[in-house]
């Protein structure tokens, strides 16, 4: 088959990584990828927004199936232009990206189907999102409606940090047109996690838990980034808990859009969070995580290309897992998620017992140079979470003093008594 995904960062390489590994690939593209992506595809200089330029090179090379991993393709409505041209595609339709597309919606498709998740408001008015934020206290969670790069979210732990945030947004166009409409929710306590799904209509087969860390700096300091790195499985997620979120979650999720006209194809995500009245939704995706990717689909024992093909036919692909755990952490530009210098030279790190899965890197003479905030995932899968994090920091630590980047180095609270 010939095979092509459409995407640049991390989250892409990992999904390349894996169908590399299918005997049923023959020739497998990646638009418009990065210069570390170039040994394991072929790169395409093709923007991912670049909608009519991926339809004909998809007709001209004979594509048999296409990927969408990052979201801003799916809201153009990528996968309904790629339907129209009889284009077999494994993402969802502009209709269905929706939930991603608008957290209002979002908001109201849980509402409206019962699935379990914080208490809310929307706004357009800052005053009145402010006097909201005066009447419920806080700390409350201000989002931006629409996609913001995983940076629309402000945990506001006084009313000065809320109102900053809604005046940003909703007054300063922080967020450009993604800031003109705020979501306001009740914060809520507990211990976060990822559950991704293969869906195709109503039929929902979930993956493994995962956990990512999403702030800066350790001790979960700093702002919040697109994710400083993560593990799987989550060892105090149980199976139990797992079915709870699947069924009255994912599902419903699922066959709402479906009673909406909004059927969903693709990768469901949801970002969880286990409070004492069990999981409730802080948001839903669109498509794969990152970095919860690098380190779900390394411990997938099926051929994930037949996984798709299996989900479009209508047939359970009986997902199967490695009994391992797996451990990645986030290198990440100097500055990030702020400004950040580019052009820095990237070290290589030691792969005999981990793997490095590039995100943010161009080309240079003598190697790699840093091309975005989050440049890199070191990671690595062993028989208990604290060796995969063991062999992760080993390699981190190998090269000394890396100027010009930073990690976190308590990712699954492995690093911190490693790095002692």
């Amino acid at each position: 088959m010939n095979v092509l995904v459409i995407g640049r960062g991390g989250r892409e390489h990992s999904i390349v990584r894996k169908l590399s590994e299918s005997n049923q690939v023959g020739n497998l593209f990646i638009a418009p990828g990065n210069a570390g992506m170039s040994r394991d595809a072929t790169c395409v200089p093709i923007e991912e927004t670049d909608v009519d330029g991926l339809v004909d090179f998809a007709k001209r090379n004979a594509i048999d199936l296409t990927f969408v991993g990052p979201e801003n393709p799916l809201l153009m409505g990528i996968v309904n232009r790629f339907q129209e041209e009889n284009l077999a595609i494994f993402a969802p339709t502009k209709e269905a990206a929706l939930i991603e597309g608008s957290k209002s919606f979002a908001k109201e498709l849980m509402e409206k189907y019962h699935i379990p998740t914080a208490d809310y408001e929307t706004f357009t008015d800052a005053e009145l999102a402010k006097r909201y934020v005066a009447e419920k206290g806080t700390p409350i969670v201000i989002k931006a409606d629409g996609l913001a790069a995983g940076k629309g979210v402000i945990v506001a732990e006084t009313e000065e940090i809320a109102y900053q945030a809604i005046d940003d947004m909703l007054v300063s166009k922080a967020f450009s047109d993604a800031g003109a409409k705020v979501v306001i929710e009740e914060f809520l306590a507990g211990r976060e996690f990822s559950l991704m799904a293969f869906v195709n209509g109503e039929n929902v087969y979930p993956m493994i838990p995962a956990r990512d860390h999403k702030r800066a700096f350790d001790h979960d300091a700093g702002p919040n980034t697109g994710g400083m790195g993560a593990y799987a499985p989550v060892a105090d997620i149980t199976e139990d808990v797992i079915k709870v979120a699947a069924e009255g979650i994912l599902q419903k999720a699922a066959s709402g859009l479906v009673a909406e006209g909004r059927t969903f194809t693709g990768i469901l995500y949801a970002g969880l969070i286990m409070t004492e009245a069990g999981p409730k939704v802080i948001e839903f995706n669109a498509r794969f995580g990152d970095p919860e990717t690098q380190v779900v689909l390394p411990l997938l024992k099926n051929d994930l290309v037949q996984v798709m093909l299996d989900v479009l036919a209508g047939k359970n692909p009986e997902l199967a897992w490695e009994e391992k755990a797996c451990l990645g952490v986030v290198l990440a530009s100097a500055g990030y998620p702020g400004s950040y210098e580019k052009g820095v030279s990237v070290p290589a790190f030691p792969e005999n017992d981990t793997f490095t899965i590039y995100a943010g890197v161009g080309q240079a003479a003598n190697g790699y140079v840093s091309d975005g905030g989050r440049v890199l995932v070191v990671g690595a899968k062993a028989g208990t979470l604290a060796d995969a994090g063991r062999l992760v920091y080993k390699s981190l630590t190998s090269v000394g003093e890396i100027d010009g980047f930073f990690y976190r180095s308590d990712i699954g609270k492995i690093g911190e008594d490693v790095l002692k």
